[in-house]
């Protein structure tokens, strides 16, 4: 039986975080069974339609029982910023506050919850046009002409920037361009963050080998619910390709190479089950220097009551 809350108290925020495969979703299950919530999914390959296997996106009956917000809302060959996440996010919680109701942010997204808890830098959008030009300059002179080129321009961020990173050395050059100010400058300028009471809460394994093993079984279930299929019927659109950040989720990249030839299936198991652990490493890292974040253990059958009696209700 869910909660209620008085009428006069505004909904609190939820947020609960952690590397892949360690049990967030099953928690926020637990929460919405005892508690008024709306999950909102902080995840950036459940927003892809049509990639479901792969994203271990919560089953149709699951959804039915838990209706996830920022799920399926885009094609895979489209673009989603975490600027965009920020928006859509922040409009789903006044929604449900709006109805009394508290929205559990779930997910393991660690950028797109820092952009919404912290607030995000006013970054311009990509310019396709702008970075052809870069490129070219890159092909004719050699990228550390470009990195030259955006030294004189913003040295802070060429110190930080290998000149061997072609990616982020295009994307701070490029907002130079657009905009007359430094990728340095910009990103010292911090929007509007989330009002009102915020908990966060991480979960995770005691042992990292109980993570890498629960990590194996979810990619070995992957595969076994068809997850070849599925990129097989991506891989038929014209429009879809290996550089796109759809494609480029763990997982589908590795699953992408297979069936292109790059790799044997036997290879493409192991590569995507060590992308996934490195996933996992890069998600607790950024953990690690969170700043009030309530930590819990995977598996834990007082998780619960402990994420109750923080948040201030009666388990």
């Amino acid at each position: 039986m869910s909660q209620r809350i008085p009428a006069s108290d505004k909904p609190p925020i939820i947020c609960i975080m952690g590397p892949t495969a360690s049990g967030k979703t099953d928690l926020a299950f637990k929460l919405s069974d005892v508690l008024p919530c709306d999950i909102i999914s902080v995840d950036s390959a459940l927003i892809y339609k049509g990639m479901d296997i792969g994203s271990a996106k919560p089953t149709p009956d699951e959804l039915q029982r838990y209706p996830h917000r920022l799920v399926d809302i885009i094609d895979p060959a489209q673009s989603y910023s975490a600027a965009d996440f920020c928006r859509d996010a922040k409009r789903e919680i006044a929604e449900i506050q709006s109805n009394g109701r508290i929205p559990i942010l779930v997910g393991g997204t660690m950028m797109y919850f820092k952009s919404l808890l912290e607030g995000i830098s006013p970054l311009p959008k990509a310019d396709p046009a702008i970075r052809a030009d870069i490129e070219a300059l890159a092909q004719q002179h050699g990228w550390q002409h470009v990195h030259q080129l955006l030294a004189d321009v913003d040295s802070v961020s060429a110190e930080r920037i290998h000149p061997n990173d072609p990616q982020r050395l295009t994307r701070a050059l490029e907002v130079y361009r657009i905009s007359g100010k430094s990728l340095t400058e910009l990103t010292a300028i911090k929007g509007d963050t989330l009002e009102g009471d915020i908990y966060q809460f991480a979960i995770s394994t005691d042992q990292r080998s109980e993570l890498h093993e629960r990590i194996e079984l979810r990619y070995q279930i992957m595969l076994e619910q068809g997850f070849e299929q599925e990129v097989k019927q991506l891989m038929t659109r014209a429009d879809l390709h290996q550089d796109l950040p759809s494609i480029r989720c763990v997982g589908y990249r590795q699953m992408w190479q297979h069936l292109n030839g790059e790799c044997d299936y036997d290879e493409m198991v192991f590569r995507g089950v060590c992308a996934t652990r490195q996933l996992a490493k890069r998600q607790l890292t950024w953990l690690r220097s969170w700043q009030n974040l309530n930590w819990l253990t995977t598996n834990d059958p007082d998780n619960l009551k402990k994420v109750m009696d923080i948040i201030g209700f009666k388990a």
